[in-house]
């Protein structure tokens, strides 16, 4: 009896060892993702951007079957606006589910960062609407988008600066392009990169 008890008393508590391993580990998680969530803004949302790639996905089919170039852009602008909502309107549900209120800092500190690049594509598009430079202006919204995208993503999770670099490279090849392809490239921007990295957000950043 007193040999089992003192082969006992050699042995390691292994169970004991992993628990705190695992415990730690948890421990580390936790601390990563509040740090996370107080400096960034984590609400950009996944399954939004989704949504508003399929839109502009439909907008470029609807778009491509108008006759002349203003009509086309025209659609693209609705298109716009209707991104705009879906888009707020997926932070506001986001940000309700995870407890995180859209007036938190990285949520301001997103906003404005994200809004300049904005207002200048708004502005260089009413000049170009203007000066009838019809051919130029879808450049210029991925341009102008993945700037305001980049800048907002500074303060956001690592995925959305990605993105807005990804809406940049494809607004250079859109100027390099023959005019014709333009809502093709308006489809693989705004639709297709919404929709893959939408995917991206929502898996692993909570919807």
């Amino acid at each position: 009896m007193a040999k089992n008890q003192a082969l006992r008393e050699q042995l390691p508590d292994t169970t004991s060892a992993i628990n705190i391993g695992d415990r730690a580990i948890d421990n580390l998680k936790f601390i990563r993702d509040t740090m996370e969530r107080s400096t960034h803004f984590t609400a950009v949302p996944g399954y939004g951007g989704m949504l508003m790639g399929v839109t502009a996905v439909a907008a470029a089919y609807i778009a491509n079957g108008q006759i002349y170039l203003r009509d086309s852009l025209i659609t693209w602008i609705a298109e716009a606006f209707l991104a705009f909502a879906i888009g707020l309107l997926a932070m506001w549900q986001k940000s309700k589910i995870a407890g995180t209120p859209l007036i938190s800092t990285p949520a301001k500190k997103f906003a404005l960062s994200f809004l300049p690049p904005l207002v200048c594509g708004i502005v260089i598009t009413l000049g170009l609407w203007r000066n009838e430079y019809y051919y130029i202006m879808p450049p210029v919204f991925m341009l102008c988008y993945g700037a305001a995208v980049v800048c907002g993503g500074a303060f956001s999770v690592r995925v959305v600066p990605i993105m807005g670099w990804c809406f940049i490279a494809m607004g250079a090849a859109a100027f390099a392009l023959p005019t014709g392809y333009g809502n093709s490239m308006m489809a693989a921007s705004f639709g297709l990169l919404h929709i893959v990295f939408g995917a991206i957000i929502a898996r692993r950043y909570g919807g």
